[in-house]
């Protein structure tokens, strides 16, 4: 029905401005009643960070910035939501035009600059959805005129800890000048360290431990990836997110709007995005789960992930050109190929083609 509707409504979304489309389509969705989807396959029942996921296919965050439609993107059949990128305080982002659709490649641009209502907003809507049940996570970016970054996430991480079900440190976003500077070894430990002892801090004596994640760029190089993955072993982060959108433009683009700057995201990404997840799988030797993103908009592509190193995965801009019953399709997908594997858990393929998509012979 979903899929149905999109096909009918999707030349005239498509018509509209991107931005103003994306509005309407997070409004709507916070708007509408929560669908309650039915049970999901037991094959598709994921434990990371310790949290049990129903599924493995989430929503990156981007699409829901500020969690006003978290519930009703948990009803399109989500394993779970992460919402954001959220700042201390609220900043506008870049100006308009910010968002572009490369229709002819099934990819987006973006500009948007972290554009958010602050954190306050954000807390005021996870105590209201408390109750309701599903793994709800938050997106940590920093104030573009801040003074100190790093203490940015440790004042996030200090708020919304206590409220949301895991947090993911940003440092990836290439549409905020000198936030990918945070990236190098000495800063990010800083960052990091800052960012778990604030966690702590608002958690002590709750019984609480709220997982923080990491988010990297696809973009880095060899050493870079070493350093980060020091980090964050070093300083126990819970998991990492690969990747963030590339500022990279790969030949095959066909569409004009190529030309613009920002972060593209979408299919285009999904080769070099594997590919550093497989690299950061091997880097980790296991010691936490990753969350592969970039360019999945099938169950196959998202079976290649978990092959590269995933335990869970993340998706958004296929939905811009498939619509929201995606998620349904993957997860069908998925079940099937891990029951056509002879498998009771899908997640007993994490990493089997790690190394050969590292070395980008597959």
């Amino acid at each position: 029905m979903l899929s149905h509707l999109f096909a009918l409504a999707r030349p005239l979304v498509h018509r509209m401005d991107a931005e103003a489309a994306h509005r309407l389509t997070v409004t709507a969705l916070a708007a509408a009643p929560a669908l309650r989807p039915g049970a999901d396959d037991p094959v598709l029942a994921t434990e990371a960070f310790g949290l049990s996921f129903p599924n493995p296919v989430g929503l990156a965050a981007g699409f829901d910035k500020n969690a006003e439609a978290v519930d009703g993107a948990l009803g399109l059949g989500f394993g779970f939501v992460e919402a954001g990128g959220v700042t201390p305080l609220p900043q506008p982002g870049n100006p308009r035009p910010r968002v572009f659709r490369l229709i002819e490649d099934e990819a987006v641009i973006n500009r948007y600059g972290l554009n958010s209502e602050g954190m306050e907003a954000v807390a005021k809507r996870l105590v209201a959805r408390q109750g309701r049940g599903g793994i709800v996570g938050i997106n940590l970016g920093a104030n573009k005129d801040s003074a100190d970054r790093a203490a940015d996430y440790a004042i996030l991480a200090r708020r919304l800890a206590p409220l949301a079900d895991f947090l993911t440190i940003n440092v990836s976003s290439p549409n905020t000048p000198g936030l990918r500077d945070l990236q190098a070894e000495n800063a990010l430990d800083d960052l990091v360290a800052r960012t778990l002892a604030a966690r702590d801090e608002a958690l002590s004596g709750s019984g609480k431990r709220t997982p923080i994640l990491l988010k990297i760029a696809p973009d880095l190089t060899l050493p870079e990836l070493d350093g980060m993955v020091a980090v964050a072993r070093r300083r126990g982060i819970d998991g990492m997110v690969v990747s963030n959108t590339t500022i990279a433009r790969p030949a095959s683009l066909l569409s004009p709007a190529r030309a613009e700057t920002g972060g593209l995201s979408g299919k285009p990404l999904f080769a070099a995005s594997t590919r550093i997840l497989a690299q950061t799988f091997l880097r980790v030797e296991g010691q936490f789960p990753l969350v592969g993103v970039g360019g999945i908009d099938s169950a196959e592509t998202a079976f290649a992930k978990i092959r590269a190193g995933a335990t869970l995965v993340q998706l958004y801009s296929a939905m811009v050109f498939k619509g929201p019953g995606l998620a349904k399709e993957i997860k069908a997908g998925l079940a099937t190929k891990a029951r056509r594997a002879g498998l009771s858990r899908l997640n007993a393929l994490v990493g089997r083609d790690a190394a050969v998509i590292a070395r980008g012979e597959a």
